[in-house]
């Protein structure tokens, strides 16, 4: 008869970012991860899932051999396969946070189709203490620096979004905020000269995978006139930390928390 079996919550999960992977494991869902993409590095048991791609280049055949009954993706930079998955009658359930508030809502979204709704809301409460500890403690600053988060080098790209209310959070001002509402990197390009102009305290980048050359930074034309350059506050930002929007980005918060804070007690 029709009903009469018991209805489940995924039991087999393929995870195409390194945030969803996170998550899963995070609210203890993480036996079921079947499959990773290669940016999953948190936790450490991520390591030992099967890989099935990058960011965006994923292969449709070593998804399926995995018999996932949920994908999890994120945006639509990864709109590609999830129309082939869908095709393939695979469910899935993508996600398209672009600030911390809807980090925290894609948590707990995921959490109620995993059937892990309780630790979803704990793992949230978690997260918003931290980030409350970090802003009261920020508060008390006199002045809040300047700030140029470069998401890329060529073109220069600003941070989106959530990593401009992590500066704010953290301490900072970021000096091109009036884009951070623009959630296409194109939309982010900034002139060099522009960066001059707003002549940035401190210098944040996190190049999409890429080590920072922070000494090409500083040879730019006309960028030995911004004070971050002047200074030395040109810091490179691990991508897991700021580029991935889930948990870890209270880490990236952290540390440009420390950073300015450091900033503070030199200036």
């Amino acid at each position: 008869m029709y009903g009469t079996s018991r209805a489940e919550f995924p039991r087999r999960i393929v995870c195409l970012t390194a945030e969803t992977a996170e998550i899963a494991f995070l609210l203890g869902a993480g036996e079921r991860v079947a499959g990773v993409p290669g940016t999953a590095h948190r936790p450490e048991a991520a390591h030992e899932k099967a890989r099935v791609g990058g960011f965006t280049t994923f292969r449709l055949d070593k998804i399926l051999a995995l018999e996932p009954d949920l994908v999890l993706a994120f945006s639509d930079l990864q709109r590609d396969i999830v129309r082939d998955l869908i095709g393939a009658g695979v469910p899935v359930l993508c996600t398209n946070q672009r600030s911390f508030d809807d980090v925290l809502n894609a948590i707990l979204l995921i959490g109620g189709a995993l059937g892990c709704e309780q630790r979803a809301r704990e793992l949230i409460g978690d997260m918003q203490d931290e980030l409350r500890q970090v802003r009261e403690y920020s508060a008390a600053w006199p002045d809040r620096p300047r700030v140029y988060f470069e998401e890329w080098m060529d073109p220069l790209i600003s941070g989106i979004r959530w990593v401009s209310e992590a500066i704010e959070i953290a301490g900072g001002r970021d000096v091109f905020a009036e884009l951070r509402d623009e959630p296409a990197a194109p939309d982010r390009i900034v002139a060099s000269d522009a960066v001059v102009e707003r002549d940035p305290q401190i210098i944040l980048a996190s190049w999409c995978g890429k080590p920072v050359d922070v000494a090409a930074i500083r040879r730019r034309p006309g960028w030995d006139q911004v004070a971050a350059v002047k200074t030395s506050q040109i810091y490179e930002i691990d991508g897991a930390d700021i580029l991935a929007p889930g948990p870890s980005l209270v880490h990236g918060v952290r540390r440009i928390h420390e950073i300015i804070q450091t900033f503070h007690a030199t200036g």
